[in-house]
């Protein structure tokens, strides 16, 4: 199974100052294809509706989830949130295969986890810098338990990820989505599958390619 690609579409320039991210119309972007199971096997169960858009001056990304079981009991920027029910984005600048990218995370409850992490891709140890805090970041999430969905969103300014450089039309990246039913077993779903037992997000190689509008 081939890694992904992706031609973002441009995002509204009034999102650049939107005040709630969940008050915005994410219906403007096409949804991506249904998240599969990490082994590429299978769709998720519990689906994940994925849009995503970039222009020159930021990323964003809304991520719609179905769970009949929502929860969270982490509260503080930083906690291990993986270890609960979160989306994710990993996003890398450039078309090769990164080593280094950073790392993004939502919970139900609207808590975020940003880190850097440097990842050799040969098997040796994951460093990740979660001290780190992504300058100009916003993001919001939001519970709708009687319907059984949330959802959470992200806006990444490129100035946050690259500092003064200009942003590059091509990223590498993944959307993902942990799901654990408390009362049965995780499910690990991905845009790109990374195709390894067991479940691991952290497989740069199964980036899919991201195409910037100009």
């Amino acid at each position: 199974m081939t890694s992904l690609q992706l031609q973002l579409p441009p995002i509204p320039s009034h999102w650049h100052d939107a005040v709630d991210l969940l008050d915005l119309d994410w219906s403007v972007l096409p949804s991506l294809p249904a998240l599969r199971h990490y082994h590429g096997r299978a769709f998720a169960q519990h689906q994940t509706v994925v849009r995503a858009g970039a222009d020159q001056q930021a990323f964003a990304v809304h991520f719609q989830c179905t769970d009949p079981d929502i929860w969270a009991t982490m509260s503080e920027r930083d906690q291990p949130i993986y270890e609960e029910e979160v989306v994710e984005l990993f996003l890398s600048p450039g078309p090769d295969i990164p080593t280094d990218y950073f790392e993004f995370e939502i919970n139900p409850d609207g808590v975020l986890f940003d880190a850097r992490i440097h990842n050799p891709g040969d098997g040796g140890r994951v460093i990740v810098d979660s001290a780190w805090d992504c300058p100009g970041i916003r993001w919001a999430a939001a519970r709708h338990d009687a319907a059984n969905q949330w959802e959470a969103c992200l806006y990444l300014p490129w100035a946050g990820l690259l500092g003064s450089a200009p942003p590059p039309r091509i990223w590498r990246g993944n959307f993902y989505r942990i799901e654990r039913p408390r009362e049965a077993s995780a499910e690990f779903s991905c845009w790109s599958p990374t195709l390894v037992e067991p479940a691991n997000f952290h497989v740069p190689a199964r980036f899919g390619t991201l195409i910037r509008p100009d």
